[in-house]
Order: structure tokens, then C-alpha cells, then sequence
């Protein structure tokens, strides 16, 4: 260290020199780096700063010694010089412009100077369009300086209040898991087709940048050079793009009141997304009770203003704090959970909104097919992607678009053809096509299909592998097995997930007379 020089007043610059290119340094960073005498970074920043701290004194302490780091500047600044502490993206984003102020002392006489930069949010943000046009949190998933009750419980308000987030330092080599739970408890609160995105090495070398469903999420891998990026319920997609509105229009409360005060006044409420859950509703309409039907997507609401004529349908990405406040200010009756047997996290979601709003809940699920000891019964989609690859070369899902990735990012699936049949929804297809499913591959038509349907498509394909799941009857799940058995090949089938209901049935006879208990009439 130098003598004190106290003729000259140190400076210290907290310098952010963005994610990774030169281009994305503002000038004013440019213009302190060039000023300061000393510099004191992570050896990996110098590569795009090169060119402004020629001939400079350079001090590199390891990843690891963030404060050493930042009293090493500071020591510097004290003896008079000018100084530059660098951090990339923002130095006042979870990194080390607050390490700076931590050590700092109230006698100290440099002057400090904060210059902002690109961080992480808005650099992941501008590579997927604009999702972060609305309020939004971020939470950094590393636990080293937080406990991880307080992360967990964080995430938790971040996704009651569907705000728009993003997720910093993912997942590391000793901290795989934190993030799935996260991705859970995200789940629990936000709808699961609410888009997202995943970036990896954001304007640096390697850059790689994709869209998804949030319950897509946990089928895929990350690092701590990823940041994940979640949109609220009005998040949309347009060409390649995501954006979340800035909320001019029907954002406002006077307007979602107006959607809630169009509801009918104690109806019972049926959460279908599915033909028999349609059926259903179209049922007790027809028998003159006020029927709400909840469908999750626009084509979900399509198909059921057809199928149940009587009934009001309140449809389109409607997350938790929709749905309670439209069950809360409707005062609904009953919940009716007629969604598939798979969605068990709505499920889960209709339970949690049972007990808290105090209306009472009863499940109706289709009888299954599966027997209990079929061989080709697979616990969940991973075992069943594996089978499959064990299995077939030319391979045909029937699992729904959710799960796709399970498959076509398995291990060895890269030497396999897919195939694979989808609903008729452009976000399902576009799902697809973005994870590799090649056009003529993909049949897009709304189910259930005949055996002789079926029976025609994979042998023209010359699918010699079909995986499934058991939708019971009214699925179609018997005309894919006569199907598979008159062509010879292999049908896997993924079995149910099991969850406790407080009142289940199976037919809507026994819909009927749950209702009657619970409404006492």
C-alpha cells in the first residue's frame, strides 16, 4: 500500500459494467475506469473492460473473497487514490456495492460514487421481449447469506400476489433442489401455463434463451449462469416473444370488478377442462341450477360455452387471487373439481381455496383403466420416458403437451423419432414446435379418437411405441388399447398421482347426491 497521500482526496467508484459485452457498459462506467488509478474486480470481468484499465494497477482477489475484495478498495481509497471496485450487472444488485457501504466508516473522507448497470433482470428480460412491464420482485435462491425459511417464504408472496420474477442464482453444484421447491410453491399460487423464461449466460458467450409453461419448470436443469424469469396471469406470447401489459385496460380494479359482479350470486362453481367435466356442468344447468364453469385457457372457454349451454363460463389465465376473489365476491355455493386426473396441483389449489373461503369441495374423477399389476404401468413421466427410449425408435405420446420435454430432453432421445398429438391450441402447438417436435410429426385435433382413428395414424407412422396416460373411458383410454394390441406394440401407461379428497366421486350420480348433502336440499 502506498503512503498516504494527503494532499488528494481518495475516490472510491462502485463501478457495474453489465452483463458481458463492452456494449452494454454505460459511458459514465467507461469514464471512471478510465479516471481510476487502481482497480480491484473478479479476474472474469477484466475481459470486457480490457480496453479502459491499460496500464492500470489491477488487483484480482478470487470469486470467493468478495469482502476482501471490497476492504482492499477501500484501503486504497483511504490512502488517497482513485479507485474502481467492479461487480458485473448491477454493483448494487446482489453484489458488491453493499459489502463497500457495510465496511465503510462514518469518519472515512473519499468521495463514493455508485454507477448503475445492466443487471441480470432487465438483461434476461430484453432477450425474451418484456415481461417485466408490470410490478415485480426478484429473489436470489442462494441460502449463504439468507436462511432459506425466509427464501421459501418470500417466494411464497411473491407468487400469492402473481407478481412477475426473477429468480437469481438458480441452482449450484451444492444446492440442487432449492429451486424446485421454489418452482413448487410458485405452482401453488400461479397458474401453471403462466409463460416463463429460462436464459443462460445472458449477453455472453454460449447465450441460450427459452420459453416455457411454469409447470414445465421442473422437468428441466440449471446452473448458476441461468435465471429464470416468471410473468404473472396476463403475461401473453406474440411471435417469439413474451410481454406482460402494462395494465391500461383490463387491469384495473373497476374493470375486474365488473368481470366478478357478471358472475351469478351462489352458484355451484365446476373447474372442468375436460369433456366429461363439461358434460357434467351441462347437467346440473340443465336441471335449472346457476352453473359457473371455470376452463383455464380461451379454447378451454370455447369448447365449454358449446358444450354447456345454461351456464355462465368464466375462462382465460385466471390465477390464485382471480379465483378467490371471483369465489369470495360470487359467494359460491360448491367447488366442483372436475379438472383432469393429472392436474393435481389444481386440484391442490381448489382444496386450499375450499378451506380458507369456507365453501365446501367435492372432487369428480373418471373411473380408471389401469390395472394395479400391468407391467407397462409407469409411476410417473420419467420412468415412462425411459421405457420408451428402452422401447421404440419411432415414438408417439399421448401424454398432452405439459409433459412433452419430459420425453424429448430425456436421456437418449436425441436417437429417437417423436410423435405426438396435442390439442388444437396455438400456445400447445407453438409448445411443441419450440422443443424440437418436427411439424409433420404433430397431429393437433381435440380427443377423445376412435380405435379405428387411432389404429390408422400409428400405422401410417409406423409408431411402434405409444405412452399414455390412464384418462379412463371418457379419454379415450380403451380405444388406445385396442388400438395398440391389434398393431403389436407397446403401450405405456402413466399412472394416476394419488391425492386425498374429502369428497370424491365417481359418476355424476354420486356428483348429484354430493351435492344434495352439501347444499342440504
Amino acid at each position: 500500500m502506498e503512503a498516504v497521500n494527503v494532499n488528494q482526496k481518495g475516490v472510491l467508484n462502485l463501478v457495474s459494467v453489465g452483463p458481458g459485452f463492452e456494449e452494454m457498459i454505460i459511458p459514465r462506467a467507461i469514464a471512471a475506469l478510465r479516471d481510476s488509478e487502481v482497480i480491484v474486480a473478479y479476474e472474469l470481468y477484466l475481459r470486457w473492460i480490457a480496453p479502459h484499465i491499460a496500464g492500470k494497477e489491477i488487483h484480482t482477489p478470487p470469486l470467493t473473497q468478495e469482502r476482501e475484495r471490497a476492504l482492499l478498495a477501500i484501503e486504497h481509497a483511504r490512502a488517497g487514490r482513485r479507485v474502481a471496485l467492479i461487480s458485473s450487472g448491477d454493483i448494487g444488485i446482489y453484489a458488491m456495492a453493499a459489502l463497500a457501504f457495510d465496511d465503510m466508516r462514518e469518519d472515512d473522507t473519499y468521495e463514493v460514487n455508485v454507477i448503475p448497470g445492466v443487471t441480470s433482470a432487465n438483461a434476461c428480460a430484453s432477450l425474451l421481449g418484456s415481461p417485466l412491464s408490470h410490478d415485480f420482485a426478484t429473489l436470489s435462491l442462494s441460502n449463504l447469506l439468507c436462511p432459506w425459511s425466509w427464501i421459501e417464504q418470500r417466494a411464497s408472496h411473491i407468487a400469492q400476489a402473481d407478481l412477475a420474477c426473477v429468480l437469481y442464482n438458480v441452482q449450484s453444484a451444492g444446492r440442487q433442489e432449492g429451486v424446485y421447491r421454489i418452482l413448487q410453491l410458485m405452482l401453488q399460487h400461479k397458474a401453471p401455463h403462466t409463460l416463463c423464461g429460462v436464459v443462460r449466460n445472458a449477453y455472453r458467450p454460449g447465450q441460450q434463451v427459452s420459453i416455457h409453461r411454469l409447470d414445465e419448470l421442473p422437468g428441466l436443469q440449471f446452473d448458476m449462469l441461468t435465471s429464470i424469469v416468471i410473468g404473472n396471469r396476463f403475461t401473453q406470447r406474440k411471435r417469439d416473444w413474451i410481454f406482460t401489459p402494462r395494465g391500461y385496460n383490463d387491469w384495473s380494479e373497476e374493470s375486474q370488478a365488473q368481470e366478478v359482479a357478471q358472475l351469478p350470486q351462489q352458484a355451484v362453481w365446476v373447474f372442468s377442462g375436460t369433456s366429461d367435466g363439461n358434460a357434467l356442468a351441462a347437467q346440473l344447468a340443465g336441471q335449472g341450477r346457476s352453473v359457473v364453469v371455470s376452463a383455464a385457457t380461451g379454447y378451454g372457454g370455447e369448447l365449454a360455452r358449446e358444450d354447456c349451454p345454461g351456464a355462465v363460463v368464466w375462462a382465460g389465465r385466471q390465477g390464485v387471487e382471480a379465483r378467490r376473489q371471483a369465489l369470495r365476491d360470487s359467494q359460491a355455493q360448491v367447488l366442483v373439481d372436475a379438472t383432469h386426473p393429472y392436474a393435481t396441483l389444481m386440484s391442490q389449489q381448489l382444496m386450499t381455496l375450499s378451506q380458507e373461503l369456507g365453501i365446501p369441495y367435492l372432487r369428480y374423477e373418471r373411473p380408471g383403466e389401469l390395472a394395479a399389476d400391468d407391467p407397462d404401468g409407469c409411476a410417473d413421466m420419467d420412468e415412462a420416458a425411459r421405457k420408451a427410449v428402452e422401447s421404440g425408435s419411432r415414438i408417439f405420446l399421448a401424454t398432452g403437451s405439459k409433459d412433452l420435454a419430459s420425453f424429448l430432453q430425456a436421456p437418449g432421445a436425441s436417437d429417437r423419432q417423436w410423435f405426438a398429438r396435442v390439442t388444437a391450441d396455438p400456445d400447445f402447438i407453438g409448445r411443441a414446435l419450440e422443443l424440437g417436435l418436427p411439424r409433420a410429426h404433430l397431429c393437433a385435433m381435440q380427443g377423445p379418437f376412435s380405435q379405428a382413428f387411432n389404429e390408422a395414424l400409428w400405422r401410417d407412422w409406423g409408431i411402434d411405441c405409444v405412452v399414455t396416460k390412464d384418462s379412463g373411458e371418457a379419454g379415450g383410454y380403451r380405444a388406445k388399447v385396442a388400438a395398440a394390441r391389434a398393431l403389436g406394440i407397446r403401450l405405456l401407461t402413466v399412472r394416476r398421482p394419488s391425492l386425498h379428497y374429502p369428497e370424491a366421486a365417481s359418476d355424476f350420480a354420486g356428483v348429484q347426491a354430493g351435492l344434495a348433502r352439501l347444499l342440504g336440499a
